[in-house]
């Protein structure tokens, strides 16, 4: 356990907290004026331990094994867990798009883990990269949304209309990463499945 894996573990502990908080506010002595901004603060937690994580574990050069796995795994928990969350009023998402996002994640993680067992790794993907910073954008405007809803500015049709579309995008450009990280790994991808393949075999990096 390194410091950036202590990083990587608070994303998958406040992933609760937030269903908790958005939920039950008021045991917290909240109100739906003051909720919005203890969500971002809970947000802007996460997406920091996200940013600091990575980096952290490559200057002090304490990239292990687990964090490589553990690492990827938190961003899927905690974002799948916030958009769940989101399926619930006031908000209402409409759960296929967050059974689009989990069933990408859950396929592209069951290859990593997979592939990890066998030695060898996928690698990563700039569309990756890039689906993680919509689906954090989408959260942060659905978060944003709430305080003029909270306010009374908007009503509830367009906070969920407008959080649907947003989280419709993200849903579709996730599909299209997990496509294209199938794609790029292909080769290996059909070693993988292969009958005659190896365990252990270095087969990619």
């Amino acid at each position: 356990m390194t410091f950036a894996n202590y990083l990587t573990f608070i994303r998958i502990f406040i992933s609760p907290i937030f269903l908790f908080v958005y939920l039950e506010y008021e045991t917290f002595n909240l109100n739906l004026i003051t909720l919005p901004y203890v969500l971002l603060f809970l947000f802007g937690i996460s997406e920091l331990s996200d940013a600091l994580d990575g980096y952290l574990a490559r200057k002090y050069n304490e990239v292990t094994d687990l964090g490589k796995i553990l690492d990827p795994m938190a961003d899927s928990i905690y974002r799948i867990s916030v958009f769940l969350t989101f399926t619930l009023p006031p908000v209402k998402l409409p759960m296929i798009l967050i059974f689009i996002i989990l069933y990408r994640d859950s396929v592209i993680s069951t290859l990593r883990t997979i592939c990890a067992l066998r030695g060898f790794a996928l690698a990563a993907r700039p569309s990756g990269k890039l689906k993680a910073a919509i689906q954090a954008f989408s959260v942060f405007v659905i978060i944003l949304l709430l305080i003029p809803f909270s306010l009374g500015y908007i009503d509830q049709n367009t906070l969920h209309l407008t959080s649907t579309i947003v989280v419709f995008v993200a849903s579709i450009y996730t599909l299209f990463s997990g496509i294209d990280y199938i794609y790029a790994n292909r080769q290996y991808v059909k070693k993988l499945i292969s009958p005659n393949a190896t365990p252990g075999a270095k087969d990619c990096h």
